[in-house]
């Protein structure tokens, strides 16, 4: 890495909130919403946020005035997504909250999380906007690219591997994308949003000194009026999509058993031809 790229980074790092995948998900309520009641940091957005502080770290972390800040939005319980981050290495966070929120879908969620970062925007210039590759509860993957969008900011989606590199008019954020039979190598201008994949790197596990200075880092509630969105474009007055009815999943049914009496393997052939599998 050339020593030109290695200025100070203040980068944003959207974590979320969501039901954990050991626990079977549900919709509950009028508008179909998903429950919540069992929720913790998403696992995806742990390499998004390994991302970040390894990016931090290369130029001298904090002391050089590089900054690692955790944003969510969600209900109070949220929070904890941002603590999370907070005792893995974050430097400080940020949490949307307000009830008009509820039942955002991803152009809404899009809309809220660009007006934070424009907020952020006003204190100090972020250069880089860092992403898991998914949600766990939706996994539309819509959210990076809208937000890159609204902000203006150049893109780079599921990246595997990132650095800066230097250019005639600035750092230049380098990602390579992994395809089933290839890679490719792309670079984009800072500022830019980026996702990352569960294969860009290990995340690292919050110790005992990073969970003690957790309890001293600063965490930011925010609510609409604050970042300047009227509740009239959050939620499900302002998603763009919603959920007309939902059903619980069948229980499935009893299996087919096949009896061998000599002729079990055109049975199952039968079988398998059938259900159009072969």
């Amino acid at each position: 890495m050339q020593e030109s790229a290695n200025g100070p980074l203040n980068i944003v790092v959207l974590v979320k909130h969501v039901p954990d995948t050991q626990f079977d998900r549900r919709l509950a309520g009028p508008d179909h919403t998903l429950d919540r009641s069992e929720s913790i940091l998403a696992e995806l957005d742990e390499y998004a946020l390994e991302a970040a502080l390894v990016l931090a770290e290369e130029r001298g972390g904090e002391k050089r005035g590089n900054t690692v800040t955790a944003v969510t939005m969600g209900p109070a319980a949220a929070v904890n997504a941002v603590k999370k981050s907070l005792q893995i290495g974050a430097h400080k966070g940020v949490h949307l909250s307000d009830e008009a929120l509820e039942g955002s879908d991803a152009a809404a969620t899009s809309l809220a999380l660009a007006a934070v970062v424009n907020y952020l925007n006003a204190q100090a210039p972020v250069d880089l906007v860092i992403t898991g590759m998914a949600s766990t509860d939706g996994e539309t993957s819509l959210v990076p690219a809208q937000l890159a969008e609204r902000l203006g900011y150049a893109q780079l989606t599921f990246a595997s591997e990132l650095e800066t590199v230097a250019s005639p008019s600035g750092p230049v954020l380098r990602a390579r994308r992994d395809g089933d039979s290839y890679s490719e190598v792309i670079e984009a201008p800072l500022p830019a949003v980026v996702s990352v994949t569960d294969q860009a790197n290990e995340p690292r596990y919050p110790n005992f000194r990073g969970i003690m200075a957790a309890k001293k880092k600063p965490v930011t509630v925010l609510s609409l009026s604050d970042v300047g969105v009227d509740a009239a474009q959050a939620g499900k007055d302002g998603s763009w999509t919603s959920v007309a009815a939902s059903a619980p999943r069948p229980p499935r049914g009893a299996g087919t058993i096949i009896t061998d009496d000599g002729d079990a393997g055109a049975k199952l052939v039968d079988f398998l031809a059938s259900q159009k599998l072969i």
